[in-house]
């Protein structure tokens, strides 16, 4: 009686209703942002890539349309993305062994960074000049080594449990449900963000691709390792690509940013600026491209920038993070690096 008595009144449906949509509300806040939801671990879906050879070749493996396994996880068309043998682990460790270190640089026979320390636009921002002999030495990794929505690390531990040289943070993919996901040559995500991605091929080379008008997969099959989906596009071949205006969506003018770019075959370029702090007021999108453009890149890239920007080397951050609660890192989904494992 008294219940009936309750919904007697029609405002009380009205609170009744309104305390559903915020239960509904809340719940869908902490889905997009909060709860991790791990789809599939690294090693997992690097171990189809490894088993690739065997898939083409037998049919019962499970093999269905463009490479693609039961899974649901995508293989490369080759054994590009295969694990180094012992023997090549045992080389690495001892050209690491031999390496030249000193806080801002790292040299061996493989692998060569030099970092500096530059001052403009009322901001301090960190370059990184890095070249490679070869092209697998350029890697991404996924925090917990998991890919999925809200697994996130510390761009620091990932690149500890990576034994990275150096590492940047990536572009925040566990944040968005679109955008390409390829990472060391096994595609994860093939749903389009309409925006343009970098693609890094099997050689190392740079280039721009626009979502949507090639899938992920066709990518794959002709031969990239990485997709990395963010932007905007600072430099294509060899022109800057973004004016005054520009900025990414929801964005201050001035950020802490970070971004790639490529001068040429296997010589790369990182960028990461302090910013949003009385000592450095960060970087435009325009400031950032210029940057790239008068150190002779060609193509350069925006990655997820703001309190994820993080410069990670030889076991220590070289800039200033800020994640709007003090200077210390977010935790994001990914990081780029350079490194033997």
């Amino acid at each position: 009686m008294k219940i009936k008595q309750f919904f007697s009144k029609p405002y009380r449906w009205g609170v009744l209703f309104g305390g559903v949509l915020a239960i509904f509300f809340t719940y869908a806040l902490l889905d997009t942002f909060v709860i991790p939801k791990a789809l599939v671990s690294a090693e997992q879906s690097e171990s189809y890539a490894r088993d690739n050879q065997t898939a083409t070749s037998d049919p019962a493996y499970g093999q269905s349309e463009a490479g693609q396994t039961n899974s649901g996880i995508s293989q490369p068309s080759d054994d590009s993305a295969a694990e180094p043998s012992d023997q090549n682990t045992e080389s690495a460790q001892s050209e690491q062994a031999e390496a030249v270190i000193t806080d801002t640089s790292y040299s061996d026979e493989n692998i060569s960074i030099t970092i500096e320390t530059v001052r403009e636009y009322d901001t301090t921002f960190y370059v990184a000049d890095i070249e490679v002999s070869d092209a697998s030495y350029l890697k991404t990794a996924f925090a917990q080594n998991t890919y999925g929505r809200n697994i996130k690390e510390t761009t620091t531990d990932m690149a500890a449990e990576n034994n990275s040289i150096f590492a940047i943070n990536g572009d925040y993919y566990g944040f968005r449900d679109k955008g390409y996901v390829l990472r060391n040559g096994v595609l994860y995500r093939d749903v389009s963000n309409n925006a343009e991605a970098l693609m890094i091929d099997s050689e190392g080379n740079f280039s721009i691709v626009q979502e949507g008008e090639i899938s992920a997969q066709s990518l794959l099959d002709s031969g990239a390792m990485q997709i990395l989906s963010f932007g905007p596009v600072l430099m294509e071949n060899g022109e800057v690509m973004v004016t005054a205006d520009s900025e990414v969506s929801q964005s201050m003018r001035s950020n802490p940013r970070t971004a790639i770019g490529q001068i040429s075959e296997r010589h790369y370029m990182i960028i990461v600026s302090d910013g949003r702090t009385s000592e450095s007021a960060g970087l435009s999108l325009l400031e950032l491209a210029e940057q790239f453009e008068k150190r002779g890149c060609s193509t350069a890239y925006n990655l997820d920038g703001g309190g994820s920007s993080v410069m990670y080397f030889n076991g220590n951050v070289i800039n200033n993070p800020s994640n709007g609660r003090g200077n210390r890192e977010r935790e994001v989904s990914d990081i780029v690096y350079f490194g033997y494992s």
